[in-house]
């Protein structure tokens, strides 16, 4: 891997000659360089961090910058990284039908009629983010509650975690589904007491109606990331992990880098079910293109489903339906060829696993890849693969991750909306090893930090407060939800910058404000390292910057 540290040295020796782009001054900075942790003032150079310091030695930046921002005492951290996220989902769920905050079936049924009013005929109504935990029902909906305010249209409503849709009785029956389909292999239909199908689709059974809805435009899509990228740079922030994206659509999202129109960075993962790792492999990665704004080079897959709608593949039955362990949705005669073929051509790994069968599997068969091809045969040495969610563990387990080299690729906010309905699936004596933070780091594993958006809001401040107090967003949690595997707040900080970097493989480039490195910062209006924890939900994004240009401004 490219060393910058010598760059990086000599931008630093060099900066004071130069005139700067931009300079902040009066700010509270935190770096996280352990050679300065702290500052007040950031020169920017050519897109790169030219000077960290005081406001003394920021002085000789300022007759010539093109821009100063006194930034009032706000606080500066580095960039925030997302490192996990689906970026067109997220800008569809912008301007489409987005089912989040839906509080029962009955205004789930009031939408939806809403929606069918403003329908053409015949046409598909699709939507997202229902979920049905808090709901005074205590159940899922069905075909029947579809069906009562729309008999006469298609219909697929995807859970928030995006592992399963229930369907009403027209789509079923255009998609073949009745009492005698079977459930495919890695996915589930739901039945009643009758036998028939109750509209629930579990993971690959979902495909059976989602596979009959209109694909997306060219242009429907490029309008979801721009807008899904916007509002990122909006939220703070500065980078995002995109996983799973399809080929095609990342060509797009690359030209719409390339063209200005995407101003974030993005580290992009192609699907592993749809062809476009395949593709991936044969035309090798793309690597810091557009100003390093554009890198290409991992492939996502899914182990298993989730926990909510208990696809989750676990050791033993869940505590609340015996009769299910989940589902494994990869067979490794299939699966193993492909993990040996990205080990040779240096493409990262990452996937989906959240039961504690799921990784435990998954860990497994990574181990089994490593050590087929040793790292003579390897593109890149450290292949730096990842387990994205890592939700539930098994003690055992835990230490693989640091001995394997393997990145557990979090989301906190999983833990904060799961807390609802996991001591349920679970019983109490698998959560010591549900989101057990600081059993991973403490075992010398890394944790990347993401949010999984559209599946969870998507908010670096909610993301941080969960990491650090998890406890729902009113300030809920009970005893069992063991507050020990909080992180502190440096360690929440650095898995959404440095060690998010770490897991795209540019801790050297961006992840710590420090000279030499790309000036991509997130500018926030409380100090989230010191204000108590209540208050960093009410933290607002001042600045975003990216390459040292400002991607967001607030009003």
């Amino acid at each position: 891997m490219l060393r910058l540290a010598p760059l990086m040295a000599a931008l630093a020796l060099s900066a004071a000659a130069q005139p700067a782009d931009l300079l902040l001054v009066n700010g509270n900075v935190h770096t996280l360089d352990p050679a300065r942790p702290h500052a007040t003032a950031i020169a920017v150079r050519g897109g790169r961090i030219a000077y960290v310091g005081d406001a003394a030695g920021a002085e000789k930046f300022r007759p010539e910058a093109k821009r100063v921002i006194d930034l009032g005492g706000a606080t500066v951290v580095p960039g925030l990284n997302d490192a996990h996220l689906h970026l067109e989902g997220i800008g569809a769920r912008e301007l489409l039908f987005d089912l989040e905050g839906t509080k029962s079936i009955a205004e789930l049924r009031e939408k939806l009629a809403a929606r069918v009013r403003d329908a053409a005929p015949k046409k598909w109504i699709v939507g997202r983010g229902w979920i049905e935990t808090h709901w005074p029902e205590k159940r899922f909906p069905t075909r029947q509650d579809l069906d009562a305010v729309a008999p006469d249209h298609p219909v697929a409503l995807t859970r928030a975690d995006g592992h399963a849709v229930v369907a009403n009785s027209l789509a079923l029956r255009l998609g073949g589904v009745d009492r005698t389909t079977p459930s495919p292999s890695g996915g589930e239909i739901l039945h009643d007491a009758g036998g028939e199908p109750t509209g629930m689709l579990v993971d690959n059974a979902m495909r059976l109606v989602l596979r009959l809805v209109p694909e997306p435009t060219p242009q429907e899509v490029e309008q979801h990331l721009i807008v899904g990228a916007q509002r990122e740079a909006r939220l703070g922030w500065t980078a995002v992990q995109n996983a799973g994206n399809s080929f095609e659509d990342s060509e797009l999202l690359r030209r719409l880098i390339a063209e200005g129109k995407v101003k974030i960075r993005v580290y992009d993962a192609m699907s592993g079910s749809d062809g476009s790792g395949r593709k991936l492999l044969a035309a090798g990665p793309v690597i810091g293109e557009s100003g390093g704004r554009f890198t290409r080079r991992g492939v996502k897959f899914y182990i298993d489903g989730a926990l909510g709608s208990r696809g989750a593949a676990l050791l033993a039955p869940y505590a609340d339906y015996p009769q299910s362990t989940g589902l494994l949705m990869q067979e490794e005669a299939k699966f193993m060829p492909f993990l040996l073929d990205a080990l040779r051509a240096g493409i990262q790994i990452g996937t989906h696993a959240i039961g504690d069968r799921g990784n435990r599997t998954l860990l497994d068969w990574y181990e089994k890849a490593f050590a087929a091809v040793p790292a003579a045969e390897r593109r890149v040495a450290q292949p730096r693969w990842r387990v994205e969610h890592a939700q539930i563990l098994a003690p055992d387990d835990i230490p693989r991750f640091a001995r394997l080299g393997v990145i557990a690729s979090m989301q906190p906010s999983h833990a904060i909306g799961d807390l609802y309905f996991a001591p349920s699936r679970l019983g109490k004596g698998r959560l010591a090893g549900a989101y057990a933070w600081q059993s991973l780091l403490q075992s010398g594993a890394l944790i990347a930090s993401g949010s999984d958006a559209p599946v969870e809001r998507g908010e670096p401040m909610i993301e941080f407060y969960a990491a650090v107090a998890r406890r729902g967003l009113g300030g809920f949690a009970d005893e069992n939800w063991h507050l020990d595997q909080r992180m502190t707040r440096g360690q929440a900080l650095r898995a959404m910058t440095l060690d998010a970097a770490y897991a795209a493989f540019e801790e050297e480039e961006r992840g710590s404000i420090e000279a030499g490195k790309w000036a991509d910062l997130t500018v926030l209006s409380a100090d989230i390292m010191a204000i108590p924890e209540a208050e960093i939900l009410k933290t607002r994004c001042l600045y975003t910057l990216v390459g040292g240009e400002v991607v967001h401004e607030a009003k």
